[in-house]
């Protein structure tokens, strides 16, 4: 072991298990230096109206690094948590601790790898290295049949070429221990309100908890339960694990082989989750194998979309089952994929309002937000790829599923 200090740096990896850059730091350097930055430019306005972070996709976010930093307080280290501009904030703190490398996790979309590019650039000036690890999707890029260039263009032909030719590696354990420089002032983290994120004039409230620790427990429960549990209507429900697995609070691998371990592999609730896995694999590869970009994509509303959106995300609209649907995520921060799919859908669809603004609302109200799986929905309306087979991707398709349907008698009737 050398004695210098690795700076990790947390983005949507707010975990201790299965955490490769973690780990290895642990291994490579004497003193590990753990560090969040709330970035201002994820609190702010958008041209929309959104905020960039509403207040339960915030509040989500601090309870997972509160839960991220207890985590590595029970290890003998902490979090450094900082508000300030990455490009800012990281070269700093290296200087400051006379850091040697910096570690992080790659991203796709065009804002993270952005900021990513900024951080690289002050860093190289310093001749300090940053060092990406890839641990974000199921499937490590190197055990895919193809390169991400090549992938096909469609879901059905990429799963069946997967289930044949690539396997999901082991995840990695949590560390036992973990050393910190001397004398750093770890600082606490930020309130709502410092973060410029207020309460909107509806009740905000949600039953999940963000972090590692309730992640596991979702996860946990959710593979205790047989495919013979249904829910009131007779239907069994969604499985519920995008918010942790968008933070990084449950690795994927950890998902799958848990699954793997508890479940029958042919029951249809571990076939479910595995094909949830694998869509959000296939979404993130094909926001990197087609760009992320919003440059291309006009994004100025006229008054009339204007006024057609605020109606959408008010859910005023008049159409029962997309007001119910928004006005459900406004309050709990959560609809499942098939509502956020029909909502979508009508906004570009039928109120013919351009795909920006969905995103942002997107951004602003969903816990489990992913800017690959946003993407993709748009992606998918444009034709550049598509699941494979006959999807619901018009509004009078989906108002015939019949699990959007039992979803609006459940949630009318509540």
């Amino acid at each position: 072991m050398s004695g210098k200090t690795i700076l990790i740096w947390f983005r949507n990896d707010l975990r201790i298990h299965d955490n490769e850059m973690l780990m290895e730091a642990i291994a490579r350097a004497e003193n590990v230096l753990p560090v969040y930055c709330f970035d201002p430019r994820y609190f702010g306005k958008t041209i929309y109206g959104t905020q960039k972070s509403g207040y339960l996709r915030t509040q989500f976010l601090l309870q997972s690094i509160a839960s991220l930093k207890s985590a590595l307080q029970r290890l003998g280290g902490d979090l450094l948590v900082q508000v300030g501009k990455p490009e800012d904030v990281l070269p700093a703190l290296c200087r400051q601790y006379r850091v040697s490398e910096v570690y992080h996790h790659r991203e796709v979309a065009e804002e993270e790898t952005s900021i990513s590019g900024r951080v690289e650039t002050i860093l190289w000036k310093d001749k300090i290295n940053l060092k990406h690890f890839i641990g974000h999707t199921l499937f490590h890029k190197e055990d895919l049949p193809f390169p991400i260039k090549n992938i096909p263009n469609n879901f059905t032909a990429f799963k069946r070429k997967i289930d044949r030719e690539s396997i999901v590696r082991h995840p990695f354990q949590a560390p036992e221990r973990l050393e910190t420089p001397l004398g750093v002032d770890w600082g606490v983290l930020p309130v709502l309100e410092e973060l410029g994120v207020q309460r909107s004039g509806i009740v905000e409230e949600t039953h999940m908890l963000g972090g590692e620790r309730e992640g596991m427990e979702a996860l946990m429960q959710l593979t205790s339960l047989s495919d013979t549990s249904k829910s009131e209507g007779g239907l069994m429900e969604d499985p519920v694990l995008s918010p942790w697995l968008s933070l990084g609070c449950l690795s994927p691998r950890m998902v799958y082989w848990t699954v793997k371990d508890r479940l029958s592999a042919k029951s249809e609730l571990a076939l479910r989750i595995v094909n949830r896995l694998l869509w959000r694999d296939y979404n993130r590869f094909m926001l990197k194998k087609h760009g992320s970009s919003l440059a291309d994509v006009e994004n100025t509303l006229t008054s009339a979309e204007r006024s057609r959106f605020n109606k959408w995300r008010d859910g005023n609209t008049g159409e029962l089952l997309v007001d119910v649907c928004i006005r459900e995520l406004n309050e709990t921060g959560h609809i499942n994929d098939r509502c956020e799919l029909f909502v979508s859908s009508y906004l570009t669809n039928k109120l013919k309002v351009k795909w920006p603004a969905e995103y942002a609302y997107f951004e602003e109200k969903a816990i489990d937000f992913s800017p690959a799986l946003t993407w993709g929905r748009y992606a998918m309306a444009q034709g550049i790829f598509s699941f494979g087979k006959p999807e619901n991707q018009n509004f009078s398709d989906i108002m015939h599923d019949p699990q959007i349907k039992r979803r609006l008698e459940i949630l009318h009737a509540g």
